[in-house]
């Protein structure tokens, strides 16, 4: 049978994701495994190297991946991730300091989305942050910082604090979908219904302790799940037996990256980076200039009094073309940027990306055009998220 003209567009996508991560056949010996591992291999998973890792970017379709996440569920290895325990007296006041939200807000068993961020208000890296204690935060950083942030927060550690990287003790799997909460359900002694959005209980899976969070990078219902390394693999198995009559399978990073971006989800070094500031990639909802110094503060005070420059903006193309990271921007005749993501949607079935333009250019239905291999593709600024799931 021959591919769709979908199938075919989501093949280029995930061969160009592949070029960017790595061919199969170079994946090393020496790259990092996660406890999932040998899951990855049963399930057939074509593996590259992300960040140091080995890893799946998909399980035979990126199409039929990102649908199944959309109309039933999906189980996303993330264990990658890092994670750092923040404890002692002087926590709060540590986490205040280095990150952009109000983490004085957070009571035990939420979760904040946060910016680390520098001097002059971009990002170190954007994250999680979870209060665990009365004086104990998890926070989740993005792979390819781990090392990086962990220098930075530490170099920045004053007063009764203590900081740990727990990473490599812990496994991180997502569960997203509509049919995530009948899945996972029956297997937790939490009821779910009551884990609202951003929030998570300290429960038992299986009967191994878990921390279980109504969070997620696909733009839709579901859960993350955090066991020590050694209960990744029994709980994934059972997790994948149980949710077979709910549509359950594995994916890979290829539909992870599709789905957050028909969410409109940052993906770190792609569309928010140390070069633009929290209020230009659109995300001033966690900015809190009101609760005191942090760094940055006074810069994006500023940016803010005065108006940004540029934005980050949600297109889609009018003309016939995929827009790829770091493909051209032109205003007119004048280049202005590039794209910082793109691709097919393939629940939305249109050709859309992410791109800083600047202020003048950002309202909904200006016109603009996309190099693509020589040629200029029409544009239009459009709404975001592209996506947004009947709640």
């Amino acid at each position: 049978m021959l591919p769709s003209a979908a199938d075919s567009r989501v093949w280029q996508l995930a061969s160009f994701i592949m070029k960017l991560l790595g061919s199969c056949g170079s994946v090393s010996s020496l790259l990092k495994r996660t406890p999932l591992h040998t899951l990855h291999e049963k399930h057939r998973a074509r593996l590259v190297e992300f960040a140091g890792w080995e890893m799946p970017v998909d399980f035979g379709s990126v199409v039929d991946e990102h649908m199944r996440v959309r109309e039933q569920v999906g189980l996303f290895d993330v264990s990658h991730m890092g994670e750092f325990l923040i404890e002692g007296r002087d926590a709060e006041q540590l986490l205040q300091r280095l990150t952009s939200n109000d983490v004085s807000t957070l009571t035990i068993g939420r979760v904040q989305y946060s910016a680390l961020t520098t001097e002059s208000g971009c990002f170190v890296d954007d994250l999680l942050v979870y209060r665990t204690g009365d004086t104990s935060y998890l926070v989740v950083v993005n792979a390819a910082n781990i090392n990086k942030d962990f220098k930075w927060i530490d170099s920045r550690r004053a007063g009764q604090v203590t900081l740990r990287n727990v990473s490599a003790d812990f496994a991180l799997m997502a569960l997203q979908g509509p049919n995530a909460e009948a899945v996972l359900g029956p297997l937790t002694n939490v009821d779910l219904r009551l884990i609202k959005y951003y929030r998570f209980a300290d429960c038992e899976v299986l009967g191994h302790r878990a921390l279980v969070s109504r969070t997620g990078y696909t733009g839709e219902d579901g859960f993350e799940v955090m066991v020590a390394s050694g209960s990744a693999l029994p709980v994934a198995e059972v997790l994948l037996d149980h949710g077979a009559d709910h549509g359950l399978k594995p994916v890979g990073l290829a539909a992870r990256d599709t789905l957050r971006l028909e969410a409109k989800m940052a993906l770190y070094g792609n569309d928010i980076d140390d070069k633009h500031t929290v209020l230009e990639a659109d995300l001033g909802w966690i900015v809190k200039l009101n609760k005191g110094d942090f760094l940055g503060r006074e810069v994006l005070a500023r940016q803010k009094e005065k108006g940004v420059q540029r934005m980050l903006i949600g297109f889609e193309m009018l003309d016939r073309g995929i827009a790829r990271s770091g493909y051209p921007v032109f205003l007119g005749e004048e280049e202005r940027g590039e794209v910082t993501s793109g691709t097919f949607a393939p629940y939305l079935r249109k050709n859309i990306g992410l791109a800083y333009l600047p202020i003048e250019a950002t309202d909904i239905g200006t016109e603009f055009y996309v190099g693509i291999r020589g040629r200029r593709v029409k544009a239009h600024v459009v709404p975001t998220p592209f996506y947004k799931r009947d709640k």
